[in-house]
């Protein structure tokens, strides 16, 4: 009989490592274990969230939708439609009551923003530094809508927009806007480019004139009003943003003048305008330096028979430039002319081109002026003589008014020292009290204070055919007779501990050794003209991008 007896199956509790354990759990279909009880819950609460996410982005678009639908002004803000007529935009300058009921359309900086109520905001425009109100109302009917009113008011301060609206007479004159008399009811509003939302410094702090000092122990001074005042170090920092005030904006036209007004008396008087390099180098030719001033390439020119040259350019100061009036780098306004017979031929060449550059500054830019003497009071009184002529002296002249004033004056009578800054100041004092200008010349310096190319007096060796030209008590121009002979002129470069062998002369005395003619020139600082004539109190506000030894950058 066979043996049907069946093969022995261990219980669970029997399992060993020849027969595990099997799991006490569900099979799926497949073979695959079933997910537990607590991955089924929390599958069920991901879903559930995942249709609350999905029903509530739903409900924000149709609301978003549905706003879009209600928003009458789509398409007359925001962000400039590449679709949009491009129409002549208007400067602050020209708005007048001619405009008024016209539309018109502007570019400007947004100088604040004011939300009056979520139909009503005000937008304060500012343009190179003038500013313009505009006003946006959303009416019951018609396109401005309050989504347009929100939109408006919320713009980051500083960012630049297209503006096209009503030109309206306020019914009172706006004491805040530089239009007083004009505001714009905006109908479109386009975004040309978006400010950061955080600036470095606000351009309405930068509208007060900096102090004259940083402050007390690192602590900022305190206007009037106990607001801080933006100090010139933080200004010259943030210079794009500083440019940007009315006050900038001014005294960049006064630079602007002051450089046209000179070319155009030097070319009307038949003068050419020359381009000389600004490094120099030695014979060797290894090693290149900045030109401190274009003063022997013009002797040069004038060697090349070109007769009466000027040029406008960078000039470089190796020097300690930390005053109020001293910069390493500088517009220098440069110019070397022949004479017949005396150098005084070319002074008063020089002095007339300066009575022209201020007398046409005052006449030309009345506004300009104007609006720099709201920060800086003594912009508006600069004198000029009333004779149209300048104001000359001796050199010993001025010694003598200074000595009359109880200062000391031994040093400058025993000829070992030029003027101080202060003595300048002082006798810029006493001249104007005494001949009521503040332009005035000093000639003939003694011999031992300037430079080898000077012209001796050959009636009295002692002084010199040279002159410097003053504004306000500072000086803004150096200038002489050059010496054309070249054995003089090394003989006065050796009397001055130049050795006329040195490097970086060959080409220099060689252009003398040719033959030259007497002639004379000097070399004035755009950036003090400018300084002085308006009265600031530092050169850095004349400039466009300040360099000295603190300052490399922006």
């Amino acid at each position: 009989m066979a043996d049907t007896t069946l093969p022995h199956r261990p219980k669970p509790e029997e399992s060993s490592e020849d027969s595990p354990a099997i799991e006490n759990a569900p099979i799926a279909e497949g073979g695959a274990a079933a997910p537990s009880k607590s991955a089924l819950k929390k599958a069920a609460k991901e879903k559930a969230k995942a249709e609350k996410a999905a029903a509530r982005a739903a409900q924000e678009q149709a609301q978003k939708a549905a706003s879009t639908a209600a928003d009458t002004a789509v398409g007359l803000y925001g962000k400039l439609p590449e679709s949009e007529d491009l129409v002549p935009a208007i400067d602050f300058s020209k708005l007048g009551e001619e405009h008024y009921e016209k539309e018109v359309t502007v570019v400007a900086r947004v100088d604040n923003t004011r939300s009056q109520s979520a139909k009503l905001g005000f937008l304060m425009l500012r343009q190179k530094g003038k500013k313009l109100q505009t006003v946006i109302a959303a009416p019951q009917e018609g396109p401005v809508s309050r989504q347009m009113v929100k939109w408006t008011t919320g713009l980051n301060v500083n960012s630049i927009v297209q503006v096209t609206g009503i030109a309206k007479k306020p019914a009172v004159p706006i004491a805040s806007a530089t239009l007083t008399e004009l505001e714009l009811q905006i109908k479109k509003i386009y975004m040309i480019a978006e400010a950061a939302q955080v600036l470095p410094m606000q351009v309405k702090d930068a509208e007060r004139p900096p102090p004259l000092t940083d402050g007390i122990e690192g602590e900022p001074e305190l206007d009037a009003e106990g607001v801080p005042v933006v100090t010139l170090k933080t200004r010259l920092d943030n210079r794009v943003l500083d440019l940007q005030t009315e006050t900038s904006q001014a005294i960049t036209w006064i630079s602007s003048g002051v450089a046209q007004l000179f070319t155009e008396f030097m070319l009307k008087s038949g003068a050419r305008w020359i381009f000389s390099s600004k490094l120099s180098g030695s014979s060797t030719k290894e090693e290149g330096y900045l030109a401190q001033s274009p003063q022997l390439m013009k002797q040069m020119a004038i060697a090349g028979d070109m007769e009466s040259v000027f040029e406008v350019g960078p000039v470089f100061r190796a020097e300690n430039s930390n005053t109020h009036r001293h910069l390493t780098e500088f517009t220098g306004l440069d110019f070397e002319k022949t004479f017949r017979h005396h150098y005084h031929e070319v002074l008063d060449f020089a002095e007339e081109l300066l009575v022209f550059i201020l007398t046409e500054l005052k006449e030309r830019y009345k506004d300009e002026i104007a609006v720099i003497q709201k920060s800086y009071p003594k912009a508006g009184d600069f004198r000029l003589p009333k004779d149209g002529k300048a104001l000359r002296l001796n050199y010993m002249d001025g010694v003598a008014l200074l000595k009359e004033a109880g200062v000391d004056t031994s040093e400058q009578e025993a000829f070992e020292n030029d003027f101080t800054t202060a003595m300048e100041k002082k006798l810029g004092q006493i001249i104007r009290e005494k001949y009521d200008t503040d332009f005035y010349v000093l000639d003939r310096f003694p011999m031992a204070v300037r430079p080898f190319y000077t012209k001796a007096d050959p009636n009295d060796p002692t002084f010199s055919h040279s002159y410097d030209f003053f504004m306000r008590g500072e000086e803004i121009m150096s200038g002489a007779q050059r010496i054309n002979d070249v054995k003089e002129l090394e003989e006065s470069m050796i009397k001055k501990g130049v050795d006329p062998k040195s490097e970086g002369f060959e080409d220099y005395l060689n252009a003398f050794r040719q033959g030259c003619p007497p002639h004379a020139g000097g070399g004035l600082g755009l950036n003090r003209i400018v300084m002085f004539f308006l009265g600031l109190p530092n050169v850095r506000l004349a400039t466009l991008f300040p360099r000295d030894p603190q300052r490399l950058r922006p």
